[in-house]
């Protein structure tokens, strides 16, 4: 029998945030050079083997190809393997460690960031990486008024830093490059999580001349970074294709010389294509399928570290989801532990509030609701619905780590609801489409979750219901001021003591207004041929396949 692979990570990912959720106020502060991947040389291959490929199946496509426009996770598993960011993560943990920056040091009133950067680096089309090209991709994504600003804004540079220059709550003031490898940033008020927010997919450091020569829109489909693969071809809805980066600054990487991500939808049709030989490695395992996968000798089962959430949400702007009792209702009449056990197969967890127990700040105290159906009845009925009513519920098209089969798990939901009186229709679109209609409010309930991307509370916690990022990834549209005062306040303060406190008050408040109800935190299954060596998922849900190989 096979072995199930885990990782240290995840018993130790909770102890490795702590470390690394470092506060704007700290003393001077340098990354540890140690950390450098530049420092750890591949081993030397043997004599050549032919170009290895590398096949990836996964259940949907990218949205775009210029990770600062997107929030999904099936775009950046694409573009980490193109692009770099200033600093990184550990390949298992969300520890920063140094990437195109080698080392940085942070002022004693945590108001500026100095990053020496990394020297030699070309952008795949030849052309330098430098500081100027560090402060033209922040001055596009931060200041509206910039040529190749995208007039629909970046969502998550939004979120993770108060909105664009000019807002009151933005946090940077400027971005200079004091020489031709070294960049300074002057906040405007210290942000907690700053260095972690710079590892983040979204903020890669693209081509200046490549957006330029491509435009604003044309980017997202003519990527240019500076990562270990290269750009080939799109094909929509089947296939993209990356070649190898004969130049990357990382040497002896990366180990494969070509990298195909293939859309398959269905999980089963994806293991039948991974045992067929069709492809090397694939996400969205339906977790009943892990003791499959275990008794094959020609495959391996891998399971990612967990730092998600998957929920119900609700658009609280629309009738009669704008009413608490009627969202406390459905809160309790959804069978948590017969979805878990029925669609998780052991490796998920009922959810109490919307951030992953593993994360510093989460509050344990918070009982949660139970599942009881007489008492859902009766908060329809205080609510004014005492016989129920019909609505649409939209679905997933596509499994994520969060929610291995959304339509199954909605139609389960749909029985659930219909014991107290709730009619629903089920409602599922192509991914890209369904991303955009519920940021846009088009929506009444509906299916997503959250996979972390830096292992900071504020990732989940602000990311998923501050108001201020209605529009951008608060999907339920939920506008409490109390709470989004309380994000700010955590934001800027100066200890994470201090932070935590704020983030258990905030837990208390989305348990009592119920924008949501957290579902499920899950502990992502995927599979590989049992010859794909060094591949080490991370906790975030998208990694570099620099180091993967195929023997």
């Amino acid at each position: 029998m096979k072995k199930r692979v885990f990782s240290a990570a995840m018993t130790s990912l909770v102890a490795l945030a702590m470390l690394v959720a470092g506060c704007g106020g700290s003393s001077t502060t340098q990354a540890p050079e140690t950390n450098a991947p530049a420092e750890q040389p591949a081993a030397q291959e043997p004599a050549d083997q032919g170009p290895k490929q590398l096949i990836v199946g996964r259940g949907g496509d990218s949205v775009g190809l210029d990770p600062i426009r997107e929030t999904d996770g099936e775009t950046f598993k694409v573009t980490e393997n193109i692009y770099d960011t200033l600093v990184g993560y550990a390949e298992q943990s969300t520890e920063v460690v140094p990437s195109l920056a080698e080392k940085w040091e942070i002022s004693p009133d945590g108001l500026t960031y100095t990053f020496t950067l990394r020297q030699g680096v070309k952008f795949h089309d030849g052309t330098d990486f430098n500081a100027e090209a560090v402060v033209w991709n922040f001055e596009r994504w931060m200041d509206k008024s910039h040529p190749f600003h995208n007039a629909d804004g970046y969502y998550y540079y939004n979120d993770m830093f108060g909105g664009y220059k000019g807002d009151p709550n933005h946090v940077i003031q400027s971005v200079e490059a004091v020489d031709s490898h070294t960049v300074k940033f002057t906040l405007n008020y210290p942000l907690a999580p700053f260095i972690q927010n710079l590892g983040m997919s979204p903020f890669a450091i693209a081509s200046p001349a490549a957006v330029q020569a491509a435009g604003a829109d044309g980017f997202m489909e003519k990527p240019v970074g500076t990562g270990p693969f290269k750009f080939v071809e799109w094909k929509r809805n089947d296939t993209i294709t990356l070649e190898k980066n004969p130049d990357y600054w990382n040497p002896g990487y990366p180990k494969v010389d070509k990298l195909v991500f293939k859309v398959i939808p269905e999980n089963t049709a994806r293991l039948t294509a991974l045992i067929n030989g069709e492809i090397d490695l694939m996400d969205g395992l339906n977790p009943d399928d892990a003791d499959t996968v275990e008794a094959n000798s020609d495959l391996q089962l891998i399971l990612r570290p967990s730092m998600n959430i998957g929920y119900i949400g609700f658009n609280v702007e629309k009738a009669p989801f704008d009413n608490p009792k009627v969202r406390e209702a459905i809160a309790h009449a959804i069978n948590k532990p017969a979805i878990i056990e029925a669609f998780f197969a052991g490796l998920g967890e009922p959810a109490v509030n919307p951030m992953p127990p593993t994360l510093w700040g989460h509050n344990d105290d918070i009982q949660d609701r139970d599942y009881n159906l007489e008492k859902a009845k009766q908060l329809l009925t205080e609510a004014g619905f005492p016989d129920g009513f019909k609505t649409d519920f939209w679905a997933m098209p596509v499994p994520r780590p969060y929610m291995p089969d959304g339509v199954k798990i909605a139609e389960a939901i749909q029985q659930d609801l219909s014991k107290i009186g709730i009619q629903t229709e089920i409602v599922t679109m192509e991914w890209a489409t369904y991303l955009e209609k519920t940021r846009l409010g088009e929506q009444t309930m509906f299916m997503l979750g959250w996979t972390g991307d830096n292992g900071d509370p504020d990732n989940f916690l602000a990311t998923l219901l501050d108001k201020n990022n209605i529009d951008s990834n608060n999907n339920t549209r939920w506008a409490n001021d109390e709470y989004s005062d309380l994000m700010q306040k955590a934001k800027s303060a100066s200890t994470q003591a201090e932070r935590e406190q704020i983030y258990k008050q905030a837990q208390e408040i989305i348990f009592r207004e119920v924008p949501l109800v957290p579902l499920a935190h899950s502990t992502p299954a995927l599979a590989a041929r049992s010859n794909v060596v060094d591949y080490l998922p991370h906790p975030k849900g998208s990694e570099s396949l620099e180091k993967v190989d195929i023997k």
